[in-house]
C-alpha cells in the first residue's frame, strides 16, 4: 500500500445534520436571492444559534439544485457586536460547525469571541451540511487507512493493490454522493463564504482561517477583494506552489518536527531513545521498516498496527508539542510490541471512534476537494521522480509518502481551473501568521504568502512548535491579532513573537 499524504484531525460529533432537508429543486435562481435569503435560526446552546444556509450546488447554474450548509454562531457578549468573524479550522473537510459547538473556548481568544459573533460552518459536502460526501463503509475505510497489501512496499503487486483500493474508493464516492462531488472545489466554497457573510449581515467579510482555511480565505480575497474586511490566515498555504512541492514541503516540515521532538525526548528520563538525534532517527526508521513485514498488535479489539497506522499516529503527535509526551508513551510501548497508544493517536488523526465508526467524513472530503483543486500526476515516470525527492527529504518518513498521484487517478471529475492570480489586488491588509516549527504548513509558505503572493500581506511570526499559532501560542501573537480584529491596527514593523 502507498501513502496519499497527511491531513490534520479534528474530533467531531455529527448530531445536527438530521435537522436539514436537502433541497431537491432550487427556489432561488439569482445571486441576489442567495445573498438576501432569510435563515431560520434556532437556539442550539448557550448564546448559540444554528441554521441552514442555501447555496447553489453549481455556481455556474444558479437555477439548478441548491444545497444546505450547516452554520452555527456564538453571539458576542457585548451589547453591540463589532460584526461577525467566520471561522474555518482547515482540512479540507474539517467541521467548523462542530468545532464551534463543542470546542469554542479552544478557538481564538476570549477577547475576540466577546466582541464578535463567532461563526462556524461546514463547507459544501462536509459533515453536517447536506448532501454530504459519502464513500466507504467503516470497515472498508479501516482497510484503506490502516490495512496492508501484504506485498513488498512499492512492488508491482503492492501498486496494483493500491490502485484497486483507490478505484474502489473513487467509485464509491461517486455512487454514494452524486453530482455534488463535482462541485466541492475551493473556488466554489469561497463563493459560499460570500453568501454566509451576507446572511450574517456584514458588508465585509471578517475571517479567521487555519491551515487549509488560509487557502479558502485567500481564494475568497482573490475573488472578492473589495469585500474583504479583517482577514487573518494562520498556518498558511502558498497557492502558487505545485501539488508536488506542497507535499515535499509538508514532508520536510514533519521531518523537522520529528527532529525537534527527538531532541525534546532525549532530554527526558522516560525517552525510549538513547544517544543522538541521528541515533534516534535510525532506531525509529528501523522500527517502521520492521512493521512493513511484521505488524504489531493493539489491545484495542486485538487490532493490527501496520506501518501505515504507525506513520499516522506519529504524524498526529507531531502537530503540537502538547502531544509529544503521548508520542513518547506510544513509542516506548510500541518498541516492546504493544501498538495500542500509537494506534489510538492514528484514530484521532482519522476521526475514528473506539467503536469502529468514523465521527466525520473528513478523509472523504479531503480527497474530494484536493482532487478537484488540482491532482498530482499519476504518470509513473512523474511519480518515480517525485518519490526520489521525498526519499531525499526524509530518511524516516519519505518511504511512506510515495506514489501520491494515485489518490486521484480514478476520480470521476476533472480538476477545476485555478485562479489566474491570488494576489487579491484591491483588498485591505491581510494578516498571515506563521510558526517556525509548523510541520503541516511550513513557515516558508507563510513568508511567501505574505510577502510574495498577496498584494497587501502582513506577517506575524511565532518562534515555536506545532501547527498554527493564534489562540495557543503567546500574548505577543494573540494581542497582535486581536488588535487587528478589534481596531484594525498593526505594528509598523512585522512582529516576531
Amino acid at each position: 500500500m502507498v501513502a496519499i499524504g497527511a491531513i490534520s484531525a479534528l474530533v467531531a460529533t455529527p448530531v445536527f445534520a438530521a435537522k436539514f432537508n436537502q433541497a431537491k429543486t432550487n427556489s432561488i435562481s439569482s445571486i441576489s436571492g442567495y445573498l438576501n435569503q432569510k435563515v431560520a435560526w434556532n437556539s442550539c446552546g448557550t448564546d448559540m444559534y444554528c441554521g441552514a444556509v442555501k447555496v447553489p450546488e453549481d455556481w455556474n447554474n444558479l437555477k439548478g439544485k441548491s444545497i444546505s450548509l450547516a452554520v452555527i454562531y456564538h453571539r458576542a457578549s457585548i451589547a453591540k457586536p463589532l460584526g461577525s468573524v467566520i471561522f474555518n479550522p482547515g482540512g479540507p473537510g474539517a467541521s467548523g460547525f462542530d468545532f464551534v459547538r463543542d470546542s469554542l473556548t479552544a478557538v481564538a481568544t476570549d477577547k475576540l469571541r466577546a466582541n464578535y459573533n463567532f461563526v462556524g460552518y461546514d463547507p459544501r459536502g462536509v459533515q453536517n451540511s447536506l448532501p454530504k460526501i459519502r464513500c466507504l463503509s467503516a470497515k472498508a475505510m479501516d482497510q484503506m487507512l490502516y490495512g496492508d497489501s501484504g506485498y513488498a512496499l512499492g512492488s508491482a503487486k503492492d501498486l496494483a493493490y493500491t490502485k484497486a483500493q483507490e478505484k474502489t474508493f473513487a467509485d464509491a464516492c461517486a455512487k454514494n454522493t452524486g453530482s455534488l462531488l463535482g462541485h466541492v472545489d475551493t473556488i466554489s466554497s469561497a463563493k459560499d463564504l460570500d453568501v454566509i457573510r451576507a446572511v450574517m449581515g456584514d458588508a465585509k467579510l471578517n475571517y479567521l482561517g487555519y491551515s487549509y482555511g488560509t487557502l479558502l480565505g485567500n481564494t475568497y480575497a482573490a475573488l472578492f477583494p473589495t469585500k474583504v474586511g479583517r482577514m487573518v490566515l494562520d498556518g498558511a498555504i502558498d497557492p502558487t506552489v505545485s501539488n508536488d512541492d506542497q507535499s515535499l514541503n509538508q514532508l520536510k516540515g514533519f521531518d523537522l518536527a520529528l527532529n525537534d521532538y527527538l531532541g525534546y525526548c532525549l532530554g527526558k528520563s522516560d525517552c525510549p531513545f538513547t544517544g543522538t538525534v541521528s541515533d534516534a532517527r535510525a532506531k525509529l526508521s528501523d522500527f517502521l521498516r520492521g512493521l512493513e513485514t511484521n505488524p504489531i498488535k493493539s489491545t484495542d479489539f486485538n487490532r493490527t498496527v501496520t506501518v501505515w497506522g504507525a506513520d499516522q499516529g506519529i504524524s498526529m503527535a507531531l502537530y503540537s508539542g502538547s502531544y509529544w509526551p503521548y508520542l513518547t508513551q506510544a513509542l516506548a510501548s510500541a518498541f516492546k510490541g504493544d501498538g495500542t497508544t500509537l494506534l489510538r493517536l492514528a484514530d484521532v488523526y482519522n476521526d475514528r471512534d473506539a467503536n469502529g465508526t468514523y465521527s466525520s467524513n473528513q478523509t472523504e472530503a479531503f480527497v474530494a476537494t484536493t482532487c478537484l483543486d488540482g491532482a498530482s500526476s499519476w504518470k509513473m515516470s512523474d511519480m518515480i521522480a517525485q518519490n526520489k525527492r521525498m526519499l531525499a527529504a526524509s530518511s524516516v518518513f519519505g518511504r511512506y509518502w510515495q506514489f501520491g498521484g494515485l489518490s486521484c487517478e480514478y476520480w470521476h471529475y476533472k480538476p477545476v481551473k485555478p485562479l489566474a492570480s491570488y494576489a487579491a489586488k484591491g483588498s485591505p491588509t491581510i494578516v498571515v501568521v506563521g510558526t517556525t516549527g509548523d510541520p503541516a504548513t511550513p513557515y516558508t509558505q507563510a513568508v511567501s504568502l505574505a510577502h510574495n503572493v498577496l498584494a497587501n500581506g502582513y506577517l506575524i511570526t511565532w518562534k515555536g512548535e506545532g501547527h498554527t499559532a493564534y489562540g495557543r501560542s503567546n500574548s505577543c501573537v494573540n494581542n497582535a491579532v486581536d488588535n487587528f480584529f478589534m481596531q484594525g491596527t498593526l505594528a509598523s514593523s512585522e512582529p516576531t513573537c
